[in-house]
């Protein structure tokens, strides 16, 4: 009987193995008989015909297994940088993470944007490092590698015989008294037997580093290898024993939970996942979803819920018991039947506005249909993909064309794909381009009046105040009239005509950072209708938008790149060239390392010409940082 549910994420930056362990702890633990192959395409969890096609995962996909009374549901997600939303998405409903390496590549890029993120967030996470039978594996360098980019208190348990051949074997370490070092730092207990010179038991220090991997603020490390299954026994051990496990009880009540994916049968209808809290779920159960938190209108935050809609599942699926006809907490379960279901709904009440864990898409295209007349289905479809990934957004230029946000070139070659495979269209795309956006740069109001006498283009009277907020504050909104002095449904009008107007400002770009306050209202009863007020809101906005003035961004990553010691000029010369501002620069051995800021927009190039510069030995590693005016 199972008493326990884990649901853990599979990390990785592209190409370390993380499908193929997600097939070996399948295999191993009973629930396939065959290993699956991400070269011909033939893995659980990779399942899309694109997927199986380019060798890469691109959706969130979720496997079970179970380990005496625990079940353990995989959440298989992608490691390529482009698809972060998947992860951004994974993140919020996982009790743990397994964050792969490859043993030859080390720690690259995207694992330092993971590790960073993971640690932020203080989930419990195990490194295992993968390809331990790959020529060029490495162990103990690569462990110092790991204390020093990714995890400081990362704690070894095991070690490998033969490194770097096909016979790599991995063992037990036996002795406890260096993991008893690195955990002593936060454990009382085990510092007092260090200092009293004596040696902790392997007990003690496996309770201790339980505890510390379940905070967040040690992360054990095991060598092994997918292909071979060497190091496999003591991963199961270690998701087993480290990771803080969620009782399984059928406690009556309201089913909360939170949607983390979203896919589509056969049929086209929508298929969820959702990631259970607390209550008792089950089929043709009255249920109520929220969407979207937004702050009240106050000036004191409190939250609101934004919009709430009502459902009624036809049918659920639990992970890894599909005959089961409820979930309970801690389970992950596929609901059918809500049509209007999106990804970030919160089932059963409203949660906390989401928090992104990484940074929205950087770049735009613009997309047009191959065949002329088709404009109106495109639109139709990329709107569909933008309910599976939130934050891939699109929006309506001036003139009537559609931009996509991306985060890189292999996602818009994915979108292209889908929209021809799924939707039968075929789309042209423009270069892609940096999402830049605006600011306000002062204070500006403006107000328009019903007219009593002459042309009335709206019946509605509407005044607004637009002036800068704190970076990172988004857009906020509030009144500085009574709330009763418009009926709720106008009062709404405004506030989504103004959101909705800040998507595009003065210079064509998205308003950011920028408070707006409605200071007057008024209406025509029964004439107005709450058409009047978006209308008149439009106008309004753009007219304080112009007084306030705006001050275009671009967004920027800060960046290190190491490079072999001749190379430092060339290098540094095309840094600038881009825009790159550098910060620091120092030796590291027969290199230079590199430090600094440049434009989003930049870091493509960077990464397709660094190793022609740097003769095939550069190694470039950046994350978005913040923003830097427009000259």
């Amino acid at each position: 009987m199972i008493k326990h549910v884990l649901n853990i994420g599979i990390l990785a930056h592209v190409d370390a193995g993380k499908t193929s362990l997600t097939e070996r702890l399948l295999f191993e633990t009973g629930v396939i008989d065959r290993l699956g192959s991400v070269d011909d395409g033939s893995t659980q969890t990779d399942s899309g015909e694109i997927e199986r096609r380019r060798g890469i995962t691109i959706r969130t996909a979720v496997a079970s297994f179970t380990l005496g009374d625990l079940r353990v549901n995989l959440v298989d997600t992608p490691g390529h940088a482009d698809f972060v939303a998947e992860v951004e998405r994974a993140l919020g409903v996982l009790d743990g993470a397994v964050l792969v390496l490859s043993a030859v590549e080390g720690v690259q890029p995207h694992t330092r944007v993971l590790m960073k993120t993971l640690r932020r967030l203080r989930l419990p996470t195990l490194l295992f490092v993968n390809k331990i039978d790959r020529s060029g594996a490495r162990e103990h360098d690569l462990l110092a590698d790991i204390r020093r980019r990714l995890a400081p208190s990362c704690v070894p348990l095991n070690t490998v015989d033969g490194i770097g051949g096909r016979a790599a074997v991995t063992r037990p370490l036996g002795d406890p008294y260096a993991a008893a070092e690195v955990l002593a730092e936060r454990d009382d207990e085990l510092l007092e037997l260090l200092v009293d010179g004596k040696t902790p038991d392997h007990g003690t220090v496996r309770a201790a580093l339980a505890r510390q991997c379940g905070d967040g603020v040690a992360h054990p490390v095991l060598f092994g290898s997918a292909i071979t299954g060497q190091g496999l026994p003591e991963l199961l051990d270690g998701v087993a024993e480290l990771f803080p496990a969620v009782p399984r009880a059928a406690r009556e009540g309201t089913a909360t939970g939170t949607v983390f994916a979203i896919e589509r049968a056969a049929s086209g209808e929508k298929v969820a996942y959702v990631r259970l809290r607390a209550g008792v779920l089950r089929a043709r159960e009255p249920l109520t979803f929220y969407r979207g938190q937004r702050q009240s209108g106050d000036g004191g935050g409190n939250a609101q819920a934004g919009q709430v809609y009502e459902g009624r599942l036809t049918a659920l699926s639990v992970a890894g018991a599909p005959g089961e006809a409820q979930a309970v907490a801690g389970d992950i379960v596929k609901v059918w039947g809500v049509p209007e279901v999106r990804v970030g709904d919160r089932l059963g009440e409203p949660g906390p506005a989401s928090q992104a864990h990484f940074t929205p898409p950087g770049l735009e295209t613009v997309v047009r249909p191959r065949v002329p007349g088709q404009e109106p289905r495109l639109h139709a479809a990329l709107l569909a993909l933008a309910e599976q990934d939130p934050l891939i957004g699109t929006r309506t230029l001036a003139g009537g064309d559609t931009s996509v946000l991306l985060y890189g070139e292999v996602q818009k070659e994915v979108i292209g794909e889908t929209l021809a495979r799924d939707f039968g269209v075929e789309a042209d795309f423009e270069p892609s381009r940096p999402v830049y956006f605006e600011r306000p740069a002062g204070t500006g109001e403006a107000a328009e009046e019903i007219q009593r006498q002459g042309r009335n283009d709206f019946m509605a009277t509407v005044g607004l105040r637009v002036e800068p907020a704190p970076r990172g504050s988004g857009v906020g909104y509030r009144l500085e009239v009574d709330l009763g002095s418009l009926p709720h449904a106008f009062h709404r009008a405004i506030e989504e005509s103004v959101r909705a107007a800040l998507r595009e400002g003065p210079h064509g770009w998205p308003v950011t950072d920028v408070l707006v306050t409605l200071t007057r209202t008024g209406y025509s009863s029964p004439v107005t209708v709450a058409a009047d007020f978006r209308g008149r809101t439009r106008v309004v906005l753009a007219r304080a938008l112009r007084r306030a003035g705006t001050v275009v961004y671009e967004p920027c990553h800060r960046f290190e790149a190491e490079v072999p010691l001749e190379a430092f000029g060339p290098v540094t010369a095309q840094l600038a060239g881009w825009g790159g501002v550098l910060s620091e620069a120092h030796r590291r051995g027969e290199a230079w390392v590199l430090e600094g800021e440049i434009p989003a927009a930049a870091v493509h190039e960077v990464e397709r010409r660094l190793p022609g510069l740097s003769h095939g030995e550069g190694v470039w590693w950046s994350e978005p940082s913040g923003d830097r005016r427009l000259k």
